[in-house]
């Protein structure tokens, strides 16, 4: 596990970012009380901040994998994010965004642990633990599995040329919540030739390509996303899911196949 230190913050971006070698014990974060009336059963998001530039990171990349693959019937959500800090130190990412390393920053800040680090899962944006712990990691989304959503967000994933049009329907919240939509590439593999896994084959899942955030104003509406190079639809989904801005609880999430006819809604079963 590889830790990452922030020197300063301006205007909401990362001023600058150190990453230091040296293992830490990051604990989980108490849950936060839930003010919001129970509409479904649980569900757990997995959140992975990775890269391919860190060499603790290919054993939480596979332990997310055969969680996604283990529970492709249950509403368990993987979403990997590839963080551009470790771009400088010899091999960047092709898969990595600044944008991903704010929302890890923003993760620090809500669960009041400054240590930014690889890999990390963020677990229903109210506990993390370090990505590879494989008994925590479980032992988390048993958890958010017996508790119940407060939100129930309904999606429904249409190509229109270059474009996917996400028709969406939100249930419940608050006035401080947003609705996220992820763009997912289910699988790759990458050959890496330089920095701390140079030689290696990295086989990845669940990579989050573009992130929308969409402020719920109205419960109903579309959103649009730019299909990116190499898209197709099966190989790619859209995971949605409804956040509070103000503490970044996670209150409800589903997925929906691009093109589908029928709508996918969780969390109400």
């Amino acid at each position: 596990m590889k830790t990452l230190k922030i020197l300063a913050l301006c205007a909401g971006a990362i001023a600058s970012l150190v990453v230091a070698t040296s293992l830490i014990d990051p604990t989980t974060a108490s849950p936060k009380k839930d003010n919001h009336p129970a509409i479904g059963k649980g569900f757990a998001l997995l959140e992975l901040f990775t890269s391919e530039g860190c060499s603790s990171c290919p054993a939480a990349d596979d332990l997310l994998a055969k969680i996604q693959k283990e529970s492709k019937d249950k509403p368990v959500y993987v979403l990997a994010y590839h963080v551009d800090y470790w771009n400088r130190l010899g091999w960047k990412d092709v898969f990595s965004k600044a944008e991903f390393s704010k929302r890890q920053v923003a993760y620090g800040q809500w669960l009041n642990n400054p240590q930014i680090y690889t890999p990390q899962v963020v677990i229903n944006g109210q506990a993390e633990c370090i990505g590879s712990d494989e008994p925590t990691l479980r032992d988390a989304i048993s958890g958010a599995l017996a508790g119940t959503a407060s939100a129930s967000v309904t999606l429904q994933v249409q190509q229109d040329k270059d474009k996917l049009a996400v028709n969406y329907q939100v249930t419940g919240g608050s006035a401080t919540d947003q609705l996220l939509i992820a763009l997912v590439q289910k699988s790759a593999i990458s050959k890496v030739a330089a920095g701390e896994n140079s030689g290696r084959t990295l086989a990845h899942a669940q990579i989050v390509r573009e992130l929308q955030t969409v402020n719920l104003n109205q419960t109903k509406g579309t959103s649009y996303i730019k299909v990116p190079q190499g898209y197709n639809p099966q190989n790619w989904e859209v995971v949605g899911f409804i956040q509070n801005s103000t503490t970044g609880e996670v209150l409800s999430a589903t997925r929906a196949n691009p093109n589908s006819n029928s709508n996918v809604k969780t969390n109400i079963l």
